[in-house]
């Protein structure tokens, strides 16, 4: 018993791809006159590193970008044909008039972001309907396309902060100065190639508070208005509430509003988000720690014990305690053993290669 189950054990470790040599490492240990060729007959094989290489590298290559233009693409028609619409029927819109682009342009994003000053309003039956399904297309469609713009930006810029943490403590190590600290471990989580939580809610909060000072002083020094109108109006614009007692009255602070409202609403919910990301973030360690601290009982051997053989292997446990932290679900695990059992067909208990390559013939 002892025996298979160290087995197991092995098995499983053999199996981790941390534990697999790279192939650099392979050459390394080839004599120097040696050279590792493959033979003719072996299948055509990618390396362990091509294996295991991240999708979303892929993803990062291709996606983004076209993302991004059929994002900037679709804005333009949409923005388009709200100045067209607006600028030949004003006459069926309430409000004082500045320029008709400008003003055609400040309703379409007042109305994208779902703001609704009510400066200007539609007063005409046809233009109530237009404004109904111009709203729901650009909070249906148009937004959750700009946001996810806005989240791809992001994560390059976490990207490159975690790419230039790495090479700053390699550069450490090598100088003989230990792996990175200080304000770079502090910032960035490089073990888990991710930035801390509570970095990514400081920013978007010093972000929000930005949009609010800066759409505060352009309404105090162009619009007239007090500091504490200001104010208030900044907040209640970039959280979308619009209460429409203030508004954007002259014709550079539509211009202004019309570029500062796109962006600070969607900073304001990134930032709400991320807020949201931090307490089930916490949440989740509070959980993971209590797991792993809780010492195992007969009653978790029983329920971790999957194949109803008396022992659990090392696999088995870390599946039981991944379904205590709630990482997967007893239904995951079924619709992966599901889908084992149906590339396993010899009933084998592993997958070969032959195999493998016998059922994509």
């Amino acid at each position: 018993m002892e025996a298979s189950s160290s087995s197991s054990d092995s098995d499983d470790d053999f199996f981790a791809p941390s534990s697999w040599p790279s192939t650099s490492a392979v050459y390394s240990l080839l004599p120097s006159n040696k050279k590792l060729r493959r033979s003719r007959t072996a299948p055509a094989m990618v390396s362990m590193e091509d294996l295991f290489k991240s999708p979303t590298q892929s993803v990062h290559q291709f996606g983004p970008t076209s993302l991004v233009r059929q994002a900037a693409f679709l804005l333009v028609v949409y923005l388009s044909l709200g100045v067209v619409v607006y600028s030949f029927n004003r006459d069926h819109f309430s409000g004082v008039e500045t320029h008709p682009v400008v003003d055609a342009l400040y309703f379409c994003i007042v109305t994208m972001c779902t703001i609704g000053y009510g400066d200007i309003a539609p007063i005409t039956p046809l233009t109530k309907v237009f404004a109904c399904i111009f709203v729901l297309v650009g909070f249906g469609f148009i937004d959750i396309l700009l946001s996810g713009v806005v989240n791809y930006v992001l994560d390059l810029q976490e990207n490159l902060l975690l790419a230039g943490f790495k090479v700053q403590g390699q550069r450490q190590f090598d100088n003989g100065h230990g792996h990175g600290g200080g304000l770079s471990a502090y910032i960035v989580d490089v073990a888990k190639g991710r930035m801390r939580i509570r970095m990514k809610v400081g920013l978007a909060l010093g972000v929000v508070l930005l949009c609010i000072g800066l759409g505060s002083m352009v309404l105090y020094f162009q619009e007239n208005l007090d500091w504490i109108d200001s104010f208030y109006l900044s907040v209640m614009s970039v959280t979308t509430v619009g209460y429409g007692d203030r508004a954007f009255k002259t014709l550079p602070g539509r211009l202004f509003a019309s570029i500062w409202l796109l962006f600070s609403t969607l900073a304001v919910a990134r930032a709400f988000l991320y807020l949201a990301e931090a307490r089930i973030d916490k949440r989740h360690r509070r959980i993971a720690n209590w797991v792993l601290q809780r010492e195992i009982t007969i009653e978790d051997l029983l329920a971790a014990d999957i194949n109803n053989n008396g022992f659990i292997r090392k696999s088995e446990y870390v599946i039981y305690k991944l379904k205590e932290m709630g990482k997967i679900r007893e239904k995951d695990v079924m619709q992966i053993c599901n889908q084992f059992n149906k590339l396993d067909e010899n009933n084998s208990g592993k997958i070969t290669l032959p195999s493998l390559l016998q059922s994509h013939l």
